[in-house]
């Protein structure tokens, strides 16, 4: 996958979470992964527990049970006795016990890209048993706004693939991951639309564009002779700068206001250099002060899009059997 990537914040936890048990809840879009997510934290060792029943789930938080293994619980829209009002107010409940570390975890995906899920496996849409997928799709994100306004971690799959899924998922949630801030940096394409997840977007279109250099086009931001053109550009480098001081200052911030998550999207035309190159730099930078992100690079093909690595570690591209399998579950 990519070169250099993956940060997460090595600040000191607050006092008894390192103790705690990891709760993590489940839900999102019916057909966006909520069921490859929970799967993906099974294999990193949580216990896992799918369609409760919500008048259930405060069962499974309780004092009593505050020295098991990490917990994780699917709930979606077909779970018995689902309702907004009473899972928002299990869930502060859950998150006010100092022997809990209760996270919710929403798996989002773009409308149309559901839609083409549910037609192409012919499965019906829980909440349009007898009607047209886009309204079970439509009433569902109605009922769910909510829940992913309250969610600690937001994941779109609309352009992932079961693997890339199952290692953001892993890479965000693991079990023996330092505590403080967890950062996902994603280079895209414009004209492909922005990260549904992304919490700061930035442009650099402005840059000096390898895409109209014919012996850089077949290239991608993570080759040398991209990179070097790119910063040639006069106003790269004061750009950069910028941008680094800028986060130098804003990540510890986030982490004081208790933000366990922050995602950034670097965006270009066509997604393959400018953004790319950018968010090596921004990796580049997060490592060299001791913290861990995670990189995704959206258009470039799956063996060189992502990498999980820590401080120190040697990048090495890697492929995965079967990395274009599609998110359907």
């Amino acid at each position: 996958m990519s070169s250099d990537p993956v940060l997460r914040a090595e600040s000191p936890p607050s006092a008894g979470v390192e103790s705690a048990r990891r709760v993590v809840l489940v839900t999102g879009m019916s057909g966006a992964g909520r069921t490859s997510a929970l799967r993906a934290l099974e294999d990193a060792g949580y216990e896992a527990v799918d369609n409760l029943p919500l008048s259930l789930l405060p069962s499974l938080i309780r004092p009593e049970d505050a020295a098991g293994r990490p917990l994780v619980i699917g709930i979606d829209t077909r779970t018995r006795g689902f309702a907004i009002a009473p899972f928002l107010a299990t869930l502060e409940r859950a998150r006010g016990q100092a022997d809990f570390d209760v996270r919710l975890l929403f798996i989002d995906c773009d409308d149309e890209v559901l839609r083409r899920r549910f037609t192409e496996t012919r499965r019906r849409h829980p909440l349009a048993m007898d009607r047209a997928v886009t309204d079970g799709i439509r009433i569902e994100r109605s009922l769910l706004r909510d829940l992913r306004d309250r969610a600690d971690l937001l994941i779109d799959t609309s352009s992932l693939s079961q693997a890339d899924l199952k290692r953001r998922v892993q890479d965000s949630l693991a079990i023996e991951a330092p505590a403080g801030l967890a950062v996902q940096i994603i280079s895209f394409a414009y004209r492909n639309g922005l990260p549904r997840d992304a919490d700061l977007v930035f442009d650099v279109r402005f840059l000096s564009n390898p895409h109209y250099q014919a012996e850089l086009r077949p290239l991608t931001g993570l080759d040398a002779a991209v990179a070097a053109y790119i910063e040639a550009d006069s106003g790269c480098a004061s750009f950069l700068e910028g941008l680094i001081s800028m986060l130098g200052a804003l990540l510890p911030r986030y982490e004081r206001e208790g933000k366990s998550y922050l995602t950034i999207a670097i965006g270009c035309t066509g997604g393959r250099h400018r953004s790319v190159f950018v968010a090596e730099r921004l990796n580049a930078w997060a490592r060299s002060r001791g913290r861990r992100c995670a990189v995704l690079h959206r258009e470039l093909s799956p063996e060189r899009r992502v990498e999980d690595l820590g401080p120190g570690a040697v990048a090495t591209p890697t492929a995965t059997a079967g990395a274009d399998a599609p998110v359907v579950a």
